[in-house]
């Protein structure tokens, strides 16, 4: 079994080569979020512009004894005014990637999404889970478990997409997608394998691109060559799965916990299909979580595979 953590320590070395990504973080009012943009400073992953009410940002470095070191900080008087401001600085080009402080996430997204001032693409924004599973070979990309609760198959084309276009941005050799489902043929009675199968043939016809796509496949066939052999699947996705695309929010949501809680998995988190990556961090997140996240932003706005507006 590879060491806990190996996967993200590789990832955390290889951004020690890149500069780091300058990061609108919008209200860190706590201990928690201050000292994660602080830390991720500190390891050279963002160059962080704290974006809040200045005497509260400072009233919280000074009670927890965190250094600014003279960090910038854009003063908003509270948490809403905080997030326009931060979607703002990414508007006038003077932040690559934007990062959620001690604010409700409802506040931040709804400043992203905002159609005249936030920061939407043609793409459906989503949610990506980069997980680390000790028991696994391969870093998987858990989609969408945060953001998007009932998506349609018109959404799943942009998350798969997104995800598609963060593994490369990963620099995986290959992107094999296992359009989950309960079962791993067609079934008119269970519509998302129905969806599976015309997702994979749009991917065919080039609808979808820069990834090998598979589905539907349950979950034993997306992960286990010995299941799929069982199984009598014969793909270059199925066992060997580097990106996993859910049904829906619950059942993604359920099955980052399940790696996490039950298989000991580190999980890092990523919003995708807006103008720049969103770091959306937990105060639940371990540090190693917290910094890997910023990694991924690093990546992403480092990436040509960023979306346009």
């Amino acid at each position: 079994m590879e060491r806990k953590h190996a996967k993200y320590e590789r990832l955390l070395n290889f951004c020690k080569a890149l500069p780091p990504t300058k990061t609108a973080v919008a209200h860190p009012c706590d201990e928690s979020s201050l000292r994660g943009a602080v830390d991720a400073a500190r390891l050279g992953l963002i160059a962080p512009i704290l974006v809040g009410p200045r005497a509260r940002i400072e009233a919280v470095a000074k009670e927890h004894k965190i250094d600014l070191s003279n960090l910038p900080i854009v003063d908003a008087p509270y948490s809403e005014a905080s997030a326009e401001k931060a979607v703002e600085l990414v508007r006038e080009g003077k932040a690559e990637a934007l990062m959620k402080g001690s604010l409700h996430t409802d506040e931040l997204m709804g400043a992203v999404v905002r159609r005249e001032t936030g920061l939407r693409t043609a793409r459906r924004i989503s949610h990506c889970f980069v997980m680390d599973v000790p028991s696994y070979a391969e870093t998987l990309i858990v989609t969408d478990a945060a953001v998007n609760i009932a998506p349609t198959m018109e959404d799943k084309v942009h998350i798969i997409q997104n995800a598609i276009d963060l593994a490369h941005a990963l620099r995986f050799p290959e992107v094999r997608v296992a359009i989950l489902s309960a079962m791993e043929t067609v079934n008119p009675k269970v519509p998302s394998t129905v969806e599976a199968g015309a997702l994979c043939k749009m991917a065919d016809r080039g609808q979808i691109t820069g990834g090998v796509l598979d589905g539907p496949l349950a979950l034993d066939n997306a992960v286990s060559l010995t299941a799929a052999s069982i199984k009598k699947i014969a793909s270059p996705v199925a066992g060997r799965a580097n990106v996993l695309i859910v049904p829906n929010l619950e059942a993604g949501n359920m099955l980052a916990k399940s790696l996490s809680f039950l298989a000991g998995a580190d999980a890092a988190g990523i919003v995708l299909g807006a103008r720049v990556p969103i770091i959306l961090t937990s105060r639940s997140d371990s540090p190693l979580a917290h910094e890997t996240s910023c990694a991924l932003a690093l990546l992403l706005a480092r990436s040509k595979q960023q979306v346009k507006p």
